[in-house]
């Protein structure tokens, strides 16, 4: 019997201290919820946890990031629908105007309709902004593909073509200057943009040009000047039907750096009398200065980023083109003179118009259902993720509890043999004595 060194007491010491130990760690788990509070809990655990962790919240993001592209494009939608209600009734005011019962004074009526009509389209168009972001004004910093085709524009010889400011977006702003017969410091009378009437003389005649690419439209324009000459011009297809001014676009063609305005492959044209017109005499060359395309306006583009990882295909673009009266055509549009030229001429821009909203909220309207499948799946993925996380890192509190329920009998038992060691060397007092 010793009594420098009490061996069963210090062994149920340190039993005591392992229990309680363990007792302290079942308590953290139990009031934070969480089995893995320290990476010595579980280093690979919470290495792997945290991967996890990064995508189940970049993946919250995602989910946002499309319900915010849902909002913006019904926002886009919403006031293409009140564009498309507004070109509908001026498709209605020009078929009126085209009726011969109208006089001038009646067309003249009308017309102010078109303007007002007209002019809240631009409102519409300069107004309408998700989050600051204007989604009808299209992209002034988009680039032009180098291939351009003219609506309406032929040069004779001796002009110069040099760039000139932007227009919107599909834009059919549209004039026609030059003449085989001319010569070479003679233009002829600009054609109005919509209706390919003759209208008064110039010497700075403004042709809309238009581009593609990447699916997305530009508009650019190009100046031509020279010295002023009336004369009336047309062009007619084989079946006798006059062109309209809005589609010489399927007739002629530029190309950057040429200096040559040239007739498409294939392209027939006619005079009144039903003669057809060569290719050499439609085309007019220009001997003078290099064709440049200035600063355009092409579709707005709106990437939306769906995905926790920095790749395109975590990227959904949406295009949305200009949607002003100059990106639908119809600015200046007319209905009004004597006959029921301006009228007639108008129904077809407008209706390529209409076509050209329904179009877009045709895309726009398959946007919004893409974005509603993908947010689907980006929840169901975060769902499915969260329950892996919470495998690795979360307390189950049945199996925890159980495990401090021991450890707290162990600890009273250590305690109680602890004090029964204590006393054991009290029996040397006796031998003492």
């Amino acid at each position: 019997m010793v009594v420098q060194h009490n061996l069963t007491a210090m062994n149920s010491n340190r039993m005591l201290g392992l229990t309680t130990a363990s007792q302290a760690k079942s308590t953290e788990k139990l009031s934070s919820g969480y089995k893995i509070n320290r990476a010595a809990d579980d280093a690979a655990g919470l290495s792997i946890s945290e991967k996890m962790r990064k995508q189940i919240r970049g993946l919250t993001q995602a989910s946002t990031n499309a319900q915010d592209g849902i909002s913006a494009v019904q926002t886009a939608e919403g006031a293409l629908n009140e564009v498309q209600d507004m070109l509908q009734r001026m498709n209605e005011l020009a078929v009126k105007s085209a009726n011969g019962t109208n006089s001038e004074t009646d067309r003249s009526y009308i017309q102010n309709e078109i303007d007002q009509l007209t002019t809240e389209i631009d409102r519409v168009s300069e107004t309408t902004k998700f989050n600051e972001t204007y989604l009808l004004k299209g992209d002034k910093t988009a680039k032009p593909a180098n291939t351009f085709a003219y609506h309406v524009t032929t040069v004779q010889a001796g002009q110069t073509l040099t760039p000139a400011s932007a227009t919107g977006a599909g834009g059919k702003t549209l004039y026609k200057s030059a003449n085989t017969a001319a010569t070479d410091d003679e233009i002829l009378n600009a054609y109005n943009p919509q209706t390919g009437v003759v209208t008064g003389l110039f010497t700075d005649a403004t042709a809309t040009t238009a581009a593609t690419k990447d699916d997305i439209d530009y508009t650019a324009e190009v100046k031509a000047t020279a010295d002023s000459k009336t004369q009336d011009i047309q062009y007619y297809d084989a079946d006798g039907n006059k062109i309209a001014a809005n589609a010489l676009t399927d007739y002629f063609e530029i190309k950057d750096g040429a200096t040559a305005v040239t007739l498409k492959d294939g392209a027939k044209l006619y005079d009144k009398n039903g003669a057809a017109i060569s290719k050499t005499d439609a085309e007019q060359a220009v001997t003078a200065g290099k064709i440049t395309t200035g600063t355009v306006t092409g579709a707005l583009e709106l990437k939306l980023h769906v995905g926790a990882d920095a790749t395109d295909n975590n990227q959904i673009s949406i295009n949305i083109d200009a949607m002003s009266a100059d990106g639908l055509g119809v600015a200046g549009l007319k209905v009004d003179g004597s006959d029921d030229t301006n009228a007639r001429d108008a129904i077809d821009t407008i209706k390529a118009a209409i076509q050209k909203v329904s179009t877009q909220r045709s895309a726009l309207g398959a946007a919004q259902n893409r974005l509603e499948h993908t947010i689907n799946n980006l929840d169901n993925v975060v769902e499915n993720t969260t329950s892996a996380e919470s495998q690795i890192r979360d307390t189950d509190m049945a199996t925890e509890m159980v495990k401090y329920s021991n450890n707290n009998i162990l600890a009273q038992a250590g305690q109680a043999m602890l004090a029964q060691a204590n006393q054991s060397n009290q029996g040397v007092l006796s031998l003492l004595q």
